[in-house]
């Protein structure tokens, strides 16, 4: 593929494309359908998610809990899963004004990149949603047409995700010149700083207080 001279249109997805957490919600599609254990299950994930509000999450221990389900299970049945999931607990939480700004760069020739530590497997029928063709994610290792429940190289979290960005931008023979982030959270700080476009998208209280302090603009997508 020859250089990109277009501008990248990144976006975080959970709690900027959508109004909610795909991770919380797949736990709570697990629960309810009962296919894990509702009570520990999302007493656990709502550890781990307090662990990420407050800028504390060991990743690969998030992600070892979040990927056990995918290696104990064959993955015709966890596509049905997901399905089921995707029209029960992600559409009701598509916005609108998501989809109209993705839009938006599309019209000014941007690429729409979407960025996100949750997993793949959660992540890639959400991206699809949205018609966006890149998804850099969390990858869940698979071998031999299962998954393990492991993790296969550099999750793309916090700084994690100024990596996996640059291994992408490498791959694609594109830069940050011109480019936009849209993120509404301060784990997404290091990348935001990367970007000449950060945009704090219904931002938590740290993200809000940074954006303020360097003049960032704050916008609601809900």
């Amino acid at each position: 593929m020859g250089m990109i001279t277009l501008a990248l249109a990144i976006f975080d997805l959970d709690n900027t494309l959508i109004a909610g957490d795909s991770d919380v919600l797949w736990g709570q599609f697990l629960g309810e359908h009962g296919h894990v254990d509702y009570t520990s299950h999302e007493r656990e994930n709502q550890r781990h998610f307090a662990a990420y509000k407050a800028g504390g999450l060991d990743i690969m221990a998030f992600l070892r809990f979040q990927l056990r389900i995918l290696s104990e299970h064959d993955v015709e049945t966890l596509h049905r899963w997901r399905d089921a999931f995707v029209k029960e607990k992600i559409e009701p939480v598509l916005l609108p004004k998501a989809r109209a700004l993705i839009e938006k760069h599309r019209d000014q020739d941007d690429v729409p990149v979407i960025i996100t530590a949750t997993n793949r497997f959660i992540t890639a029928p959400i991206a699809g949603l949205f018609g966006v063709e890149h998804l850099i994610a969390s990858e869940p290792e698979f071998k031999d047409g299962c998954y393990t429940g492991g993790v296969s190289g550099v999750p793309s979290y916090a700084a994690g995700k100024v990596t996996r960005m640059r291994d992408w931008m490498q791959a694609h023979g594109c830069d940050l010149n011109g480019g936009w982030f849209y993120s509404d959270s301060h784990n997404d700080l290091p990348l935001l700083r990367e970007v000449p476009h950060p945009v704090a998208v219904d931002p938590d209280p740290q993200l809000t207080a940074e954006a303020r302090k360097r003049g960032w603009p704050i916008i609601s997508l809900r």
